[in-house]
Order: structure tokens, then C-alpha cells, then sequence
């Protein structure tokens, strides 16, 4: 406290002098910067009150001072209150760039990919949220912070998430945990499921305590609420190539240019921001209705080749059914013979058993031989049947995904025709008013004519007025010079 005690000699200096200087301070650490709706404005702090005091002659205000500086130095210095502060500021950041990233994305009317710049922030903006908070692992090399440690254990929780956690271990140019953990997030946005991913991980606190501190933003209500902003992004589709990408050495820095303004600038006009917003909107549903109409042909193809795949199966089921049938006749024949074979040999006399042992023989091998190929047929059958029913439960999930794409088609058309109706609606509101604005510019017109005419009448009044002027001072002075005569 001694040393911004000021020395007794120095004047005191004045409330005015102090509100100045803080003023013309602009602070920027910690993104000390305002959340003004979509955008981050550069505005004065507001926890310190910059108003003069209506009586800045008190010998304790410089005291009073310096316990207000101390006071906040304390708060600052606080490592609750310092995360607090970041998980705040990476939030508003997260929604910054999510809500940019769809408007810029549906704007657009493509498919994006890893050069458009709005993207390259998003995931610069998850990195550095992924990162906030983590504990750091030892190993052979020092201290080691990833976020891919996380990452992993997704594919615990949703069964789903193996194939891309499988995809980012084959890639062969990933040599480090980050550049895992940037080509994970990258997978996820293309399958559009990384807001599910998040949701259960951030839901198992128990697992990420052993990679996170205990006020990072994963585990705390800051990473649920940025879990479910992230299901915004499923409205929009993306492809990267990551084979030729180097995502180990890419520098994670968030460019706050993109989303700072002035916090006095003005907004656009609010009727061109709704028209373009509906003709986006109907751009995407479009967009839409194409994909949806491809993938219901697809799927109608697929049942047609199922169709078809179920009629051949059905038609080699009779043809093993029949031969079963035949090869059960053939054996009760065989079985008969054998029986009559072995009665006559009991019965008649015995010339030659030798011969007759070799045709027991060979009956018995070709017993033996159709009870095998029988055996071989029932599995065949059996088989058969277990890939018919497949095909069947098949067949009646691709109807219901099929009834479930007309039905969202239907509403997707239902959409549609609404906002046509709303474009013509606007269309018409907009030829209605440029015909109220010809008829007032002809009005005025009219007006400027008349008071034209109006000035050029006046003009000759004030002639006129002169005239009368002149002959009235023409006649005064004839009066004048007849007066004396008079007399």
C-alpha cells in the first residue's frame, strides 16, 4: 500500500484527472472486449465507475483509490475468478462464430470446405474451448496438454463415434495428439453429429475429471450450453480432404477482426435484410428438395433391386424344395430295396453272397451319400430362409425410411409454397410502393408547375404595382404644379 501512496508534498490529484486517464485506457486482455448481440465492440469498462464526484476535496480520496485498486488487483489475481472470466469469454466467442459460421454458410449455398475462412475460426474457437482447463500429463518429453485424450472416450459413450475415431488413427499424416483431436472435430462435422458427441461427453463428468480441472469449461454449465448451440451446424454440409493437410503444425489463432464493429455503427435497412433472408431460405429448401428427391430414388432403386433379389430367392426356395422332395423319394426307394433285399435274403437261398454284399454296399454308400446331400440341402434351405427374412426386415425399414423422407418432403413443399406466397406478397407490397412514389413525384410535379406559374404572376403584379407606382408620382406631381396656379 506504501507505494502508491503518494508523498505528502505532491498535490493530491483530483477525481477529473483520474476518470481521464482511466478513460483514455482501453483494456483488451482477457478479450476484454463488450458482447453487443452478434459482434464484439470495444467499449469502456463498466465495473469501475468513471463519473466525477460532485466533491473531490476530501483528503481520503486518493486512500479510498488506492483500496478500490487494491481490491480488484485481489479479484484479478483470483484463479477462480480469472476461469470464470475465460469460460465467459470462450463462450460468447463459441456463439460468435457458430451463429456467423450458419449465416455465412446459408449465404453462400454450398458445400464448404477447409479454406472458407468462418470455418477455419470455428475450429480454432473448439480448440481453444477443448483446451481450457486441462491437466497436464507427464511423460518421457515433459509435460503434454491434448485435447484428443477427451476425444477418445466419445467413442465409449456412442458406439457411432468408433468409425471416425478408427479414420483419424489410419490417417497416415497425423504424427501428434493435436492434429488427431483437429481432424476428430473435422469427421464429426461432416457426419453432423459433433453436437451429440459433445452432449455425451460433457454428460460424464466422472470421465473427463481425469483430463480436466475441476473449473474448466467442460465441466461446467458454459460446456453444455456450447454442446447445444452446436446443433445449429447441422444445417450445413461440408467435405475436407485431410490426407494432404497438415493439421499437426497449424497455429490455433482466433481472429477477432471478423467479428469486431463499432458499438455506435448503424444497421442496415431491416426490409432488404428479410428479403434476403427468405430468398436464402428458399435457395436451401430447394437445395434441399433436390438431396431429399436423389436420396429417394436411390432408396427406390435399392427396393427395386431388393424386389427382384427376394424374387430370385424365392424361386431358388422352390427349386431346393423340389429337389428335397426328390431326394425324399429317392430314399424311401432306396429304403424299400434294401428291405426287400435283405427279406429275400432271408427268405430265398444264398448262391452268392458276395454280390450281394456288394450291392448292400453300394446301396448303403448311396444311402449314406443322399442323407448327406440331403443334410447339405436343409442347411442351404435353412440359410435361406435366415436371408430371406433379413431381406424382409431390410425391406420394411427402407419403407419406413422411405415414408419418413415423403412426409418431410411434403412439409419441405408445404414450406416452400409458403414462402413463395411471401415472396409474391413482397413483391407486391414493393410494386405497390413504387407506384405510390410515381404518383407523388407527378404530384410534385404538378406543384412545381403551379408555383412556377404562381411566381410568374406575382412578377407581373410587382410590374404592374411599379407602374401604378409611376403614374401616381406622375400625377402628384401634376397636381403639385397645378396647385400654385390655382392660388
Amino acid at each position: 500500500m506504501s507505494a502508491l501512496t503518494p508523498p505528502t508534498d505532491m498535490p493530491t490529484p483530483t477525481t477529473d484527472k483520474i476518470t481521464q486517464a482511466a478513460m483514455e485506457t482501453i483494456y483488451l486482455c482477457k478479450f476484454r472486449v463488450s458482447m453487443d448481440g452478434e459482434w464484439l465492440c470495444l467499449r469502456e469498462l463498466d465495473d469501475i465507475s468513471l463519473t466525477p464526484d460532485p466533491e473531490p476535496t476530501h483528503e481520503d480520496s486518493w486512500e479510498d483509490l488506492t483500496d478500490l485498486v487494491e481490491q480488484m488487483r485481489d479479484d484479478t489475481e483470483d484463479p477462480n475468478y480469472l476461469m470464470a472470466n475465460e469460460r465467459m469469454n470462450l463462450m460468447n466467442m463459441a456463439k460468435l462464430s457458430i451463429k456467423g459460421l450458419i449465416e455465412s454458410a446459408l449465404n453462400l449455398g454450398r458445400t464448404l470446405d477447409s479454406d472458407y475462412a468462418p470455418l477455419q475460426q470455428f475450429f480454432v474457437v473448439m480448440e481453444h474451448c477443448l483446451k481450457h482447463g486441462l491437466k497436464a500429463k507427464k511423460t518421457f518429453l515433459g509435460q503434454n496438454k491434448s485435447f484428443w485424450g477427451p476425444l477418445e472416450l466419445v467413442e465409449k459413450l456412442v458406439p457411432e463415434a468408433a468409425e471416425i475415431t478408427a479414420s483419424v488413427k489410419d490417417l497416415p499424416g497425423l504424427k501428434t495428439p493435436v492434429g488427431r483431436g483437429r481432424a476428430w472435430l473435422r469427421l464429426a462435422l461432416m457426419q453432423k453429429k459433433l453436437s451429440e458427441y459433445m452432449k455425451a461427453l460433457i454428460n460424464k463428468k466422472e470421465l473427463l475429471s481425469e483430463f480436466y480441472e475441476p473449473n474448466a469449461l467442460m465441466m461446467e454449465e458454459e460446456g453444455a450450453i456450447i454442446a447445444g448451440l452446436l446443433v445449429g451446424l447441422n444445417v450445413i454440409d461440408a467435405n475436407f480432404c485431410m490426407k494432404g493437410e497438415d493439421l499437426d503444425s497449424q497455429v490455433g489463432v482466433i481472429d477477432f477482426s471478423m467479428y469486431l464493429k463499432d458499438g455506435n455503427s448503424s444497421k442496415g435497412s431491416e426490409g432488404d435484410g428479410q428479403i434476403t433472408a427468405i430468398l436464402d431460405q428458399k435457395n436451401y429448401v430447394e437445395e434441399l428438395n433436390r438431396h431429399l428427391n436423389a436420396t429417394v430414388n436411390n432408396l427406390q432403386a435399392k427396393v427395386d433391386a431388393l424386389e427382384k433379389s427376394n424374387t430370385k430367392l424365392t424361386e431358388e426356395l422352390a427349386v431346393a424344395n423340389n429337389r428335397i422332395i426328390t431326394l425324399q423319394e429317392d430314399m424311401e426307394r432306396v429304403k424299400e430295396e434294401s428291405s426287400y433285399i435283405l427279406e429275400s435274403n432271408r427268405k430265398g437261398p444264398k448262391p452268392d453272397r458276395t454280390s450281394e454284399g456288394q450291392a448292400l454296399s453300394e446301396a448303403r454308400k448311396h444311402l449314406k451319400e443322399e442323407t448327406q446331400l440331403r443334410l447339405d440341402v436343409e442347411k442351404e434351405l435353412e440359410i435361406q430362409i435366415s436371408m430371406r427374412q433379413e431381406m424382409e426386415l431390410a425391406m420394411k425399414m427402407l419403407e419406413k425410411d422411405v415414408c419418413e423422407k415423403q412426409d418431410a418432403l411434403v412439409s419441405l413443399r408445404q414450406q416452400l409454397d409458403d414462402l413463395r406466397a411471401l415472396k409474391h406478397e413482397l413483391a407486391f407490397k414493393l410494386q405497390s410502393s413504387d407506384l405510390g412514389v410515381k404518383q407523388k413525384s407527378e404530384l410534385n410535379s404538378r406543384l412545381e408547375e403551379k408555383t412556377n406559374q404562381m411566381a410568374a404572376t406575382i412578377k407581373q403584379l410587382e410590374q404592374s404595382e411599379k407602374d401604378l407606382v409611376k403614374q401616381a408620382k406622375t400625377l402628384n406631381s401634376a397636381a403639385n404644379k397645378l396647385i400654385p396656379k390655382h392660388h
